[in-house]
């Protein structure tokens, strides 16, 4: 009788669930369609009142994706370390702002920004090669000590890199051919002479964003398309089983370690094109990181990408349309996904 109780219900509830998730997509293709018509269409006089300007929303959004874009650069890097192999190191900031400096001193010596680009990438690889070794690799499965640690090294190296640096603000200069503006094919006004006007944007942020999204599926196919990533997850979920059939469990963390930190390093010089090199920007990027990979969902790739978008829209919209409220929202979004969804919008549940 169970048995035929639970047949009987079971169509039900699949049709039930199968009708949500149509709904869900349904509602999904109104969103796109309408930010569709948002972005080609003709602004009416009543909604250039609401958002101010087509202009003025195009540029918000487009800020807010390649904002994301250096978030994802950032957060990859600590969902690696953090969300995959359980190791809490609140240096991350630390590492963006030193390969920021490292990516500025190489590319003024050198007069070439790729040099600064792959200096910063392969210096804070060998740094968090040796944090791993040094640090880590000691106070496995010890996470208040781990934080501790890395809470002492954050400060000490803000410190170091103050007395070297100064407090002085740098900007890490990117050649010709990423340099100015293009024009976007969409039109944000049209003037009385029925001139068009279309929206110009910095052809690097647009570099930015590309890059962000290239690494982004680099990354989900080594963790989960190649026998590294496999090996990777098998040791974050059984070490000892791992260790057993023959793998080299510390030289994998030390590797996916270095990998964090280079990705680190790569974001400061990205970033440090982009906006600017100064201290301070290393608590605002752990900061970010943080509420990206709690957003998103702990060891997920993907979950990184879906929370540095939510957190980098918010901070520009909120920034254009209420500003004065617009620091608040980012930590509204992060209370409001752990209270309905603990684990994050793509992370597992424990």
């Amino acid at each position: 009788m169970t048995d035929s109780t639970s047949a009987s219900k079971g169509p039900l509830a699949q049709s039930a669930t199968l009708t949500t998730r149509q709904l869900a997509w349904f509602a999904g293709l109104i969103a796109v369609g309408i930010f569709i018509w948002l972005v080609f269409a003709q602004w009416p006089d009543w909604l250039k009142g609401l958002l101010i300007s087509k202009k003025a929303f195009l540029s918000a959004i487009l800020n807010g994706l390649t904002l994301a874009g250096l978030y994802f650069l950032v957060a990859s890097g600590f969902t690696l370390v953090f969300g995959l192999m359980r190791n809490v190191n609140l240096a991350h900031g630390s590492l963006y702002l030193l390969g920021a400096y490292i990516g500025y001193e190489a590319a003024e010596l050198t007069g070439y920004w790729l040099v600064g680009v792959a200096a910063g990438f392969l210096v804070l690889a060998i740094v968090g090669l040796i944090m791993q070794i040094v640090v880590f690799r000691r106070l496995e499965g010890d996470d208040l000590r781990q934080t501790l640690v890395t809470i002492g090294i954050s400060v000490v190296a803000a410190d170091l890199m103050l007395a070297f640096w100064g407090g002085n603000t740098y900007q890490i200069l990117t050649p010709d051919w990423l340099s100015g503006a293009i024009k976007l094919p969409v039109v944000t006004a049209v003037r009385s002479n029925g001139t068009e006007v279309f929206l110009v944007y910095p052809f690097y942020r647009l570099v930015v964003l590309a890059a962000a999204i290239v690494i982004g599926i680099g990354l989900w196919l080594l963790i989960n398309r190649t026998r590294v990533g496999s090996m990777i997850r098998a040791g974050v979920d059984d070490r000892d089983m791992l260790s057993a059939s023959g793998v080299n469990v510390h030289f994998v963390f030390a590797i996916v370690f270095a990998l964090g930190a280079a990705l680190a390093g790569l974001a400061g010089v990205v970033g440090g094109s982009a906006l600017s090199v100064a201290p301070g920007e290393d608590v605002r990027y752990l900061l970010a990181s943080l509420v990206v990979v709690i957003v998103g969902g702990m060891g997920s790739i993907t979950g990184a990408a879906v929370g540095a978008l939510i957190i980098g829209l918010a901070e520009q919209i909120g920034l254009v349309y209420f500003p004065t409220y617009g620091v608040v929202l980012t930590f509204v979004i992060m209370v409001v996904t752990l209270a309905l969804r603990p684990q994050g919008i793509m992370g597992r549940s424990l």
